[in-house]
Protein backbone atom coordinates (compact mmCIF):
# COMPACT_ATOMS: atom_id res chain seq x y z
CA UNK A 1 0.00 0.00 0.00
CA UNK A 2 1.26 3.48 -0.86
CA UNK A 3 2.11 5.41 2.30
CA UNK A 4 -0.13 8.29 3.29
CA UNK A 5 -0.69 10.69 6.16
CA UNK A 6 -4.11 10.91 7.82
CA UNK A 7 -5.54 14.41 7.80
CA UNK A 8 -8.42 15.59 9.96
CA UNK A 9 -10.32 18.86 9.77
CA UNK A 10 -13.53 20.37 11.11
CA UNK A 11 -16.68 21.20 9.19
CA UNK A 12 -18.61 24.41 9.80
CA UNK A 13 -21.17 22.45 11.83
CA UNK A 14 -18.57 20.81 14.03
CA UNK A 15 -17.88 17.41 12.44
CA UNK A 16 -14.37 15.92 12.45
CA UNK A 17 -13.68 14.83 8.88
CA UNK A 18 -10.93 12.65 7.43
CA UNK A 19 -8.76 12.51 4.32
CA UNK A 20 -5.72 10.56 3.22
CA UNK A 21 -2.79 12.71 2.10
CA UNK A 22 -0.40 10.93 -0.29
CA UNK A 23 2.90 12.77 -0.84
CA UNK A 24 4.05 13.65 -4.33
CA UNK A 25 5.83 16.12 -6.57
CA UNK A 26 4.92 19.79 -6.21
CA UNK A 27 5.49 20.32 -9.95
CA UNK A 28 1.74 19.80 -10.37
CA UNK A 29 -1.18 21.13 -8.29
CA UNK A 30 -2.42 18.61 -5.71
CA UNK A 31 -5.01 16.08 -6.86
CA UNK A 32 -8.20 16.12 -4.76
CA UNK A 33 -10.09 12.80 -4.96
CA UNK A 34 -13.80 12.82 -4.14
CA UNK A 35 -15.59 9.44 -3.82
CA UNK A 36 -19.02 8.10 -4.71
CA UNK A 37 -22.14 8.01 -2.56
CA UNK A 38 -21.36 5.00 -0.36
CA UNK A 39 -17.58 5.04 -0.74
CA UNK A 40 -14.65 6.62 1.11
CA UNK A 41 -11.00 7.64 0.82
CA UNK A 42 -9.89 4.01 0.46
CA UNK A 43 -11.46 3.95 -3.02
CA UNK A 44 -8.40 5.75 -4.39
CA UNK A 45 -5.67 3.47 -3.03
CA UNK A 46 -5.08 1.97 -6.46
CA UNK A 47 -4.91 5.36 -8.18
CA UNK A 48 -2.37 6.61 -5.62
CA UNK A 49 -0.22 3.56 -6.27
CA UNK A 50 -0.51 3.96 -10.05
CA UNK A 51 0.37 7.67 -10.01
CA UNK A 52 3.36 6.85 -7.79
CA UNK A 53 3.97 10.35 -6.47
CA UNK A 54 3.54 12.23 -9.73
CA UNK A 55 1.55 14.75 -7.67
CA UNK A 56 0.39 15.09 -4.10
CA UNK A 57 -2.97 13.33 -3.80
CA UNK A 58 -5.61 13.99 -1.14
CA UNK A 59 -8.45 11.45 -0.94
CA UNK A 60 -11.47 12.62 1.03
CA UNK A 61 -14.07 10.69 3.00
CA UNK A 62 -17.27 12.73 2.93
CA UNK A 63 -19.15 13.15 6.21
CA UNK A 64 -20.80 9.90 7.27
CA UNK A 65 -18.25 7.70 5.53
CA UNK A 66 -15.05 5.95 6.57
CA UNK A 67 -13.23 7.80 9.36
CA UNK A 68 -15.29 10.98 8.93
CA UNK A 69 -17.88 11.65 11.63
CA UNK A 70 -21.54 10.94 11.07
CA UNK A 71 -23.79 13.99 10.74
CA UNK A 72 -26.27 14.86 13.49
CA UNK A 73 -28.72 16.00 10.80
CA UNK A 74 -29.02 13.47 7.94
CA UNK A 75 -30.40 16.20 5.66
CA UNK A 76 -26.86 17.60 5.50
CA UNK A 77 -25.92 14.56 3.39
CA UNK A 78 -26.28 16.63 0.21
CA UNK A 79 -23.79 17.94 -2.39
CA UNK A 80 -23.82 21.57 -1.25
CA UNK A 81 -22.74 20.56 2.26
CA UNK A 82 -20.01 18.30 0.86
CA UNK A 83 -18.76 21.26 -1.18
CA UNK A 84 -18.59 23.39 1.97
CA UNK A 85 -16.72 20.60 3.78
CA UNK A 86 -14.19 20.31 0.94
CA UNK A 87 -13.70 24.07 0.79
CA UNK A 88 -12.95 24.05 4.54
CA UNK A 89 -10.25 21.40 3.93
CA UNK A 90 -8.72 23.37 1.05
CA UNK A 91 -8.62 26.52 3.19
CA UNK A 92 -7.06 24.66 6.11
CA UNK A 93 -4.32 23.19 3.89
CA UNK A 94 -3.76 26.48 2.06
CA UNK A 95 -4.47 24.92 -1.33
CA UNK A 96 -5.33 27.56 -3.92
CA UNK A 97 -5.09 25.38 -7.07
CA UNK A 98 -5.96 21.70 -7.45
CA UNK A 99 -7.04 19.00 -9.87
CA UNK A 100 -10.35 17.41 -8.87
CA UNK A 101 -11.01 13.71 -9.47
CA UNK A 102 -14.68 13.08 -8.77
CA UNK A 103 -16.30 9.65 -8.91
CA UNK A 104 -20.10 9.64 -9.23
CA UNK A 105 -21.30 11.83 -6.30
CA UNK A 106 -17.75 13.19 -6.15
CA UNK A 107 -18.15 14.32 -9.75
CA UNK A 108 -21.32 16.23 -8.85
CA UNK A 109 -19.36 17.90 -6.05
CA UNK A 110 -16.62 18.70 -8.57
CA UNK A 111 -19.10 20.40 -10.92
CA UNK A 112 -20.52 22.48 -8.06
CA UNK A 113 -16.97 23.36 -6.95
CA UNK A 114 -16.28 24.55 -10.48
CA UNK A 115 -19.21 26.94 -10.18
CA UNK A 116 -18.39 28.18 -6.65
CA UNK A 117 -14.57 28.12 -6.65
CA UNK A 118 -13.71 28.26 -10.34
CA UNK A 119 -10.35 29.97 -9.90
CA UNK A 120 -9.05 27.05 -7.86
CA UNK A 121 -9.62 24.29 -10.44
CA UNK A 122 -6.60 23.47 -12.58
CA UNK A 123 -8.19 20.34 -14.06
CA UNK A 124 -11.03 17.90 -13.52
CA UNK A 125 -11.86 14.22 -13.95
CA UNK A 126 -15.56 13.35 -13.96
CA UNK A 127 -15.77 9.60 -13.37
CA UNK A 128 -19.01 8.09 -14.73
CA UNK A 129 -21.21 11.04 -13.87
CA UNK A 130 -22.74 13.94 -15.73
CA UNK A 131 -25.44 16.60 -15.55
CA UNK A 132 -28.10 13.97 -16.32
CA UNK A 133 -28.44 10.64 -14.50
CA UNK A 134 -30.11 7.67 -16.17
CA UNK A 135 -33.39 6.78 -14.36
CA UNK A 136 -32.58 3.05 -14.29
CA UNK A 137 -29.29 3.67 -12.53
CA UNK A 138 -30.87 6.07 -10.04
CA UNK A 139 -33.54 3.47 -9.24
CA UNK A 140 -30.84 0.82 -8.70
CA UNK A 141 -28.97 3.07 -6.26
CA UNK A 142 -32.16 3.86 -4.36
CA UNK A 143 -32.76 0.13 -4.12
CA UNK A 144 -29.61 -0.59 -2.11
CA UNK A 145 -28.35 2.56 -0.37
CA UNK A 146 -29.06 2.65 3.34
CA UNK A 147 -29.83 -1.07 3.68
CA UNK A 148 -27.43 -2.51 6.22
CA UNK A 149 -26.16 -6.06 6.53
CA UNK A 150 -23.50 -7.70 8.67
CA UNK A 151 -21.24 -10.64 7.92
CA UNK A 152 -19.17 -13.05 10.01
CA UNK A 153 -16.15 -13.11 7.64
CA UNK A 154 -14.60 -11.03 4.88
CA UNK A 155 -15.34 -13.83 2.42
CA UNK A 156 -19.05 -13.60 3.23
CA UNK A 157 -18.93 -9.83 2.70
CA UNK A 158 -17.06 -10.29 -0.57
CA UNK A 159 -19.64 -12.76 -1.86
CA UNK A 160 -22.42 -10.28 -1.11
CA UNK A 161 -20.52 -7.48 -2.87
CA UNK A 162 -20.06 -9.82 -5.83
CA UNK A 163 -23.77 -10.67 -6.00
CA UNK A 164 -24.66 -6.96 -6.05
CA UNK A 165 -22.00 -5.88 -8.55
CA UNK A 166 -21.36 -8.73 -10.98
CA UNK A 167 -22.95 -6.76 -13.82
CA UNK A 168 -20.62 -3.83 -13.08
CA UNK A 169 -17.38 -5.83 -13.05
CA UNK A 170 -18.08 -9.04 -15.00
CA UNK A 171 -14.39 -9.92 -15.36
CA UNK A 172 -13.50 -9.85 -11.65
CA UNK A 173 -12.27 -12.76 -9.54
CA UNK A 174 -12.63 -13.40 -5.81
CA UNK A 175 -9.47 -11.41 -4.94
CA UNK A 176 -11.02 -8.34 -6.58
CA UNK A 177 -14.25 -8.80 -4.65
CA UNK A 178 -12.35 -9.21 -1.37
CA UNK A 179 -10.43 -6.00 -2.06
CA UNK A 180 -13.68 -4.16 -2.79
CA UNK A 181 -15.29 -5.51 0.38
CA UNK A 182 -12.37 -4.16 2.42
CA UNK A 183 -12.71 -0.74 0.78
CA UNK A 184 -16.44 -0.53 1.47
CA UNK A 185 -16.86 -2.34 4.82
CA UNK A 186 -15.35 -2.24 8.30
CA UNK A 187 -14.89 -4.65 11.19
CA UNK A 188 -16.90 -3.75 14.31
CA UNK A 189 -15.81 -4.23 17.92
CA UNK A 190 -18.30 -7.12 18.04
CA UNK A 191 -16.37 -8.92 15.30
CA UNK A 192 -18.96 -8.36 12.57
CA UNK A 193 -18.28 -6.82 9.16
CA UNK A 194 -20.62 -3.98 8.18
CA UNK A 195 -20.91 -1.25 5.57
CA UNK A 196 -18.56 1.64 6.31
CA UNK A 197 -21.06 4.48 6.06
CA UNK A 198 -23.96 6.01 7.96
CA UNK A 199 -27.11 4.30 6.69
CA UNK A 200 -28.88 7.66 7.08
CA UNK A 201 -27.16 9.00 3.95
CA UNK A 202 -30.20 7.50 2.19
CA UNK A 203 -32.64 9.88 3.90
CA UNK A 204 -32.31 12.81 1.45
CA UNK A 205 -33.30 10.37 -1.33
CA UNK A 206 -36.66 9.83 0.36
CA UNK A 207 -37.65 13.50 0.12
CA UNK A 208 -40.28 14.04 -2.64
CA UNK A 209 -38.68 15.26 -5.88
CA UNK A 210 -35.23 14.83 -4.31
CA UNK A 211 -33.64 14.51 -7.75
CA UNK A 212 -34.86 17.98 -8.73
CA UNK A 213 -31.69 19.85 -7.77
CA UNK A 214 -29.74 22.66 -9.37
CA UNK A 215 -29.24 22.81 -13.14
CA UNK A 216 -26.14 20.64 -13.47
CA UNK A 217 -25.60 21.63 -17.11
CA UNK A 218 -25.03 25.17 -15.85
CA UNK A 219 -22.62 23.81 -13.24
CA UNK A 220 -20.82 21.79 -15.90
CA UNK A 221 -20.46 24.94 -18.01
CA UNK A 222 -18.28 26.39 -15.25
CA UNK A 223 -15.64 23.80 -16.31
CA UNK A 224 -15.25 25.47 -19.71
CA UNK A 225 -11.62 26.45 -20.07
CA UNK A 226 -10.58 23.93 -17.39
CA UNK A 227 -8.93 20.78 -18.82
CA UNK A 228 -11.50 18.05 -18.21
CA UNK A 229 -11.51 14.28 -18.64
CA UNK A 230 -14.85 12.47 -18.76
CA UNK A 231 -14.49 8.77 -17.91
CA UNK A 232 -17.40 6.46 -18.69
CA UNK A 233 -17.85 2.77 -17.97
CA UNK A 234 -18.99 1.02 -21.14
CA UNK A 235 -21.73 -0.77 -19.18
CA UNK A 236 -22.76 2.26 -17.11
CA UNK A 237 -26.42 2.68 -16.18
CA UNK A 238 -25.75 6.15 -14.71
CA UNK A 239 -23.95 8.05 -17.49
CA UNK A 240 -25.28 7.34 -20.98
CA UNK A 241 -23.00 7.45 -24.01
CA UNK A 242 -25.10 10.28 -25.43
CA UNK A 243 -24.78 12.48 -22.35
CA UNK A 244 -21.04 11.79 -22.15
CA UNK A 245 -20.61 12.90 -25.76
CA UNK A 246 -22.66 16.06 -25.13
CA UNK A 247 -20.43 16.85 -22.16
CA UNK A 248 -17.22 16.84 -24.20
CA UNK A 249 -18.93 18.82 -26.95
CA UNK A 250 -19.90 21.43 -24.36
CA UNK A 251 -16.44 21.66 -22.78
CA UNK A 252 -13.09 22.79 -24.13
CA UNK A 253 -10.50 21.45 -23.62
CA UNK A 254 -11.96 18.02 -22.84
CA UNK A 255 -11.65 14.33 -23.64
CA UNK A 256 -13.92 11.31 -23.30
CA UNK A 257 -12.47 7.93 -22.33
CA UNK A 258 -14.67 4.83 -22.27
CA UNK A 259 -13.51 1.92 -20.09
CA UNK A 260 -14.55 -1.41 -21.66
CA UNK A 261 -16.31 -4.25 -19.77
CA UNK A 262 -17.04 -2.01 -16.74
CA UNK A 263 -20.23 -0.42 -15.42
CA UNK A 264 -20.74 2.25 -12.75
CA UNK A 265 -18.03 3.07 -11.83
CA UNK A 266 -14.56 2.54 -13.26
CA UNK A 267 -11.86 2.29 -10.58
CA UNK A 268 -9.59 4.70 -12.55
CA UNK A 269 -6.80 2.10 -12.43
CA UNK A 270 -7.86 0.61 -15.78
CA UNK A 271 -5.27 1.25 -18.55
CA UNK A 272 -7.67 3.45 -20.53
CA UNK A 273 -8.53 5.60 -17.51
CA UNK A 274 -4.92 5.90 -16.34
CA UNK A 275 -3.78 6.92 -19.81
CA UNK A 276 -6.49 9.59 -19.93
CA UNK A 277 -5.52 10.90 -16.49
CA UNK A 278 -1.90 11.01 -17.61
CA UNK A 279 -2.80 13.14 -20.62
CA UNK A 280 -4.88 15.45 -18.43
CA UNK A 281 -1.98 15.93 -16.01
CA UNK A 282 0.37 16.60 -18.95
CA UNK A 283 -2.01 19.34 -20.10
CA UNK A 284 -2.20 20.82 -16.60
CA UNK A 285 1.61 20.73 -16.31
CA UNK A 286 2.02 22.32 -19.74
Amino acid sequence: MTLHENRYWWSKDGLRLHARDYPGSDALPPILCLPGLTRNARDFEGLAEALDGRARMIAVSFRGRGESAYAKDPMTYVPLTYVQDVEALLDELGITRFVAVGTSLGGIVTMVLAATARGRLAGAVLNDIGPEIEPAGLARIRGYVGKGQSFPTWLHAARCVQENNEDVYPDWGIEDWLAMAKRTHRLTSAGRIVLDYDLKIAEPFRVPNAEAGPDMWAALDALNGVPTLVVRGERSDILSAGVAERMVEALSPSELVTVPHVGHTPLLTEPEALAGIGRLLDRVAG
